[in-house]
């Protein structure tokens, strides 16, 4: 027997997504950084196999990672898992005829059961955010350029998903075009300045991605996820740089291209903020890794079209020690939602493309559906 639906009942698609930074992810015997030997087979293998069940584990239709040398071992790591991916993209860390993977600096992909619609490595600045840096010059690129993806649901939706890994908060000295130092790492002084120009780099691009943000987002419908290591907190100047959420405070018309803390925005208060430390420095827990999203997914704004369910942070492995077999970051995971379009009145259990839409009075999620 069917159960007629109540009129006006929204419906949701659920989208699960999450950022993973899987600490320099090469193939065996690849060189990658002077003075780090490259992975033996061994280590290889067990890295590979630690990530496929961290992968199954947060099971997500989305994955943002970052810290990748060669798509070749991600696409093994991504084998391990036994899940299902129609995308799997490192753009600049090939290993195809001719590639040899990253060179000089690890770079961002993404994982995706979505149709994908474009991807777009964003190299240069524009010219607003290109920023001097002392002893250096200008800095007018990004050091691992963000990646913009563009993907649509099963159900039609296009959602932009940007995955970022910005500058470190590692000091930045100066050095020949060989590599060898041309300061003293030693000295306070240096120290504090290398700081400064980290600093300064790691804010240029901030401001550069914050630029492409706006463009995605003013007067449009469009929901936008960025994710990544941003490597700072999130109420950073340089992570507000990028989300501008502090501005929504004083101009509720801000909201139209601001970027919203998915902690902050949940609607279901399982985890707080007090566990949701994602890296450990010097025995401090920090919130390095982060999910932002669009006022598309505030369930409080009057132009949202979904909402974000819960936040989780996978970050045990951090108390087992450092060995780069693993992560030295916690990966976080998002289940967001999608309104769905409202079809002709539907029974409870009535098939719509190839799942069961499930509505009220269902007794399980009465508002879900998968997206994938």
């Amino acid at each position: 027997m069917q159960v007629p639906v109540p009129p006006n009942t929204p419906r949701f698609a659920t989208l699960m997504v999450a950022t993973a930074n899987v600490l320099n992810l090469a193939q065996p015997g690849r060189h990658f950084y002077d003075g780090q030997d490259p992975y033996s087979q061994h280590e290889f293998d067990r890295k590979v196999a630690w990530l496929g069940e961290r992968f199954k584990a947060l099971n997500a239709d989305v994955l943002a990672v970052q810290e990748v040398w060669d798509e070749l071992a991600l696409r093994a790591a991504v084998a391990r898992s036994g899940l299902q991916y129609g995308f799997v993209g490192v753009p600049g860390a090939e290993n195809g005829p001719g590639q040899q993977g990253a060179l000089g600096t690890p770079r961002v992909g993404i994982v995706t059961r979505l149709k994908v619609e474009s991807v777009t490595s964003l190299t240069d600045f524009p010219a607003a955010a290109v920023v001097d840096v002392p002893g250096l010059g200008q800095h007018t690129r990004f050091e691992r350029p963000p990646l913009l993806a563009i993907l649509r649901l099963k159900h039609g939706q296009e959602v932009a998903v940007i995955t970022a890994h910005l500058k470190s908060k590692r000091p930045k000295y100066l050095q020949d075009a060989e590599g060898h130092p041309l300061e003293d790492p030693d000295d306070p002084a240096v120290q504090a300045l290398g700081s400064l120009r980290s600093l300064i780099m790691r804010a240029g691009e901030a401001l550069a991605l914050r630029l492409k943000v706006v463009e995605l987002l003013h007067r449009t419908r469009l929901p936008l996820i960025v994710m990544g290591d941003l490597n700072d907190g999130p109420h950073s100047v340089t992570t507000q740089l990028i989300a501008a959420t502090s501005q929504v405070a004083y101009d509720k018309g801000a909201r139209d291209n601001a970027l919203f803390s998915a902690w902050d925005v949940m609607g279901e208060a399982a985890l707080r903020r007090d566990v949701a430390f994602s890296h450990i420095h010097q025995g401090y827990p920090e919130v390095l890794d982060q999910v932002l999203v669009s006022e598309e997914f505030v369930a409080t704004s009057r132009s949202s079209i979904g909402d974000v369910r819960r936040v989780e942070v996978f970050n045990d492995h951090l108390f087992e020690g450092r060995d780069r077999s693993r992560s030295d970051h916690g990966f976080v995971r998002a289940l967001l939602r999608l309104r769905l379009p409202e079809p002709a009145q539907q029974a409870v259990g009535e098939r719509i493309g190839s799942g069961v839409i499930e509505r009220w009075p269902s007794t399980t999620d009465p508002h879900e559906t998968a997206a994938r």
